[in-house]
Order: C-alpha cells, then structure tokens, then sequence
C-alpha cells in the first residue's frame, strides 16, 4: 500500500538502524515496511466495514 509505504518512509528517521530498509536485499527494514502497509490495510478495512450500513432482516 502507497499509504503504508509513505508512513514507514516518513517515520524511518525515528527507527533503529536496523529496522531502515537498505536497497541491498531482504533485510529487517523490509519486514518493517510490509508491517506498515499490513496495519494501514487492517485500519482501512476496519473503517470500510464501521461505515457500511447493516443489512437488519427483520
């Protein structure tokens, strides 16, 4: 996610040095990153579905 990716970039000044993403390769950095993107989708699901009207069968 683009939103995911923009906040680990802007808060990467404030992680550890092992938690930056170097372009080498695979590293902790990435794990980070993916981290980041997986919490904006589960909030932006979790919205989704707060603002989605119920269906009451009643």
């Amino acid at each position: 996610m683009l939103i995911g990716n923009a906040l680990y970039f802007a808060c990467s000044g404030f992680l550890p040095v092992a938690a930056r993403h170097n372009t080498a390769g695979l590293d902790l950095g990435l794990v980070v990153d993916f981290w980041f993107c997986l919490v904006v989708l589960g909030v932006l699901k979790f919205w989704y579905r707060r603002k989605k009207p119920s269906r009451d069968p009643r």
